[in-house]
């Protein structure tokens, strides 16, 4: 009885230390599921993005090329003022090309939080330029039916957001809202997560709707109507090249 007591405690300070550990591991390997939902080894998709404002509404048709977490090819299908209009991120560096003034311009890293396209997503956030797991420390907290990750910049991360909040539902392990949050502890905007679909044998939110919490009345949807995973994709699709071709 003495040596089973023994043992059992000698388990028990050795496994008391590795609880934080483990919760890190299991919160990493979930913010790396949700950071390549929508991109997978590679990925092709349809999407609309509808920017809504008290004033004016206006609706893009967008064609999207993704390898990994590092190339990112994205066009304008529609309307037609717009067409043609293309965003290239090939590993860090990231080019707009216009065709109404046939001309390229470089995005510098300060640039990468400006709008897209008017919108209220960033440049960053349509070309993923920055991944969650590599760039911030997560904290895994368990709630009665979902999960919630905050996440904070890791030391070496430039980024605008102080803090960034992500709510999983627990079963599916889909997101449902991210927060964003300055150095005041302000909420800057939200984006939430709808309409779970299956894509390509893959289930995840159809639509993403962000809401800037300064500017009543304005929000930008995103609704993925056609995306297929795991294609292969050349590697000319990720080229000055191609993002000048006429389209």
């Amino acid at each position: 009885m003495r040596n089973y007591t023994y043992l059992m405690l000698v388990m028990l300070f050795i496994f008391i230390p590795c609880m934080p550990v483990l919760a890190e591991i299991e919160a990493i390997a979930l913010l790396k599921k949700i950071d390549e939902l929508y991109r997978a080894k590679s990925s092709v998709s349809i999407i609309k993005m509808s920017i809504i404002t008290p004033n004016w509404q206006r609706t893009l048709k967008i064609q999207s090329w993704t390898i990994g977490m590092d190339d990112t090819f994205i066009r304008i299908l529609a309307p037609k003022k717009d067409r043609g209009v293309a965003t290239l991120k090939k590993g860090s560096e990231m080019w707009n090309y216009f065709p109404k003034i046939n001309k390229v311009i470089k995005v510098p890293p300060s640039m990468m939080m400006g709008s897209w396209m008017g919108s209220d997503f960033t440049n960053d956030d349509l070309v993923r330029e920055v991944s969650l797991v590599k760039e911030y420390n997560v904290e895994k907290k368990e709630l009665e039916n979902k999960i919630q990750l905050i996440l904070i910049p890791k030391e070496k991360t430039v980024t605008v957001w102080a803090r960034i909040e992500l709510v999983v539902e627990k079963n599916s392990l889909l997101p449902l809202e991210q927060s964003y949050f300055n150095e005041k502890g302000d909420k800057v905007r939200s984006l939430s997560f709808s309409n779970v679909r299956e894509f390509s044998g893959r289930r995840l939110p159809a639509i993403m709707t962000m809401v800037p919490q300064n500017k009543p009345g304005r929000k930008t949807v995103i609704e993925y109507l056609e995306m297929t995973f795991n294609e292969n994709i050349k590697q000319e699709v990720f080229t000055l090249r191609n993002l000048k071709k006429r389209y």
